[in-house]
């Protein structure tokens, strides 16, 4: 056979060409294998602290601001808060931590984290005005929230599950760990 395939040119071509395309073929398979297999398994990733110290003072301390008037612009209790006053007052006083600007502002920073992963400490966005991240509340768990909504005029406590927040929550995020 092999003295047929020399003698004949286009015998010749036709069998290495075979060989090239069985050579590829098993090539392209183990190369899709090798990728294949990267693929399997997810990178693990630490799972978060089920709490967090700073996050705890964050939450009582905004529990200590409940009833404090509000006032759009406001920075500090005794002349009222709006929600990003209150969350850069308390970030400030209970972490040290600087968090400034509107509530947009505040959702550029930090870390955002999955509602699923939220904890006492983390902030929580919502959209209120028809534009994104236009309050910020801080999460204390068991789906509740601290927060200075204009409406009713005082800090409250309030509920995710609450219709009017659970249609506009956008996002969590972190400042801690």
């Amino acid at each position: 056979m092999f003295d047929v395939v020399r003698s004949d040119p286009a015998l010749h071509a036709c069998a290495i060409f075979n060989a090239m395309k069985t050579s590829l073929m098993k090539l392209w398979i183990f190369a899709l294998s090798v990728l294949l297999a990267g693929c399997g398994t997810a990178p693990q990733r630490e799972a978060r602290p089920a709490a967090s110290e700073k996050g705890n003072e964050v939450a009582i301390y905004a529990l200590g601001l409940i009833d404090t008037g509000y006032r759009f612009g406001g920075k500090n209790p005794e002349a009222g808060l709006d929600c990003s006053g209150m969350v850069s007052y308390i970030y400030r006083q209970a972490a040290d931590v600087k968090v400034s600007g509107s509530a947009a502002d505040i959702a550029r920073r930090g870390r955002e984290i999955p509602r699923a992963g939220m904890r006492a400490g983390d902030l929580i966005f919502f959209n209120t005005m028809n534009r994104p991240f236009s309050h910020v509340g801080i999460y204390i768990g068991d789906a509740r929230f601290v927060h200075a909504p204009s409406t009713n005029g005082r800090v409250r406590v309030d509920r995710l599950d609450n219709r009017y927040y659970a249609q506009r929550f956008e996002m969590a995020r972190s400042y801690f760990d």
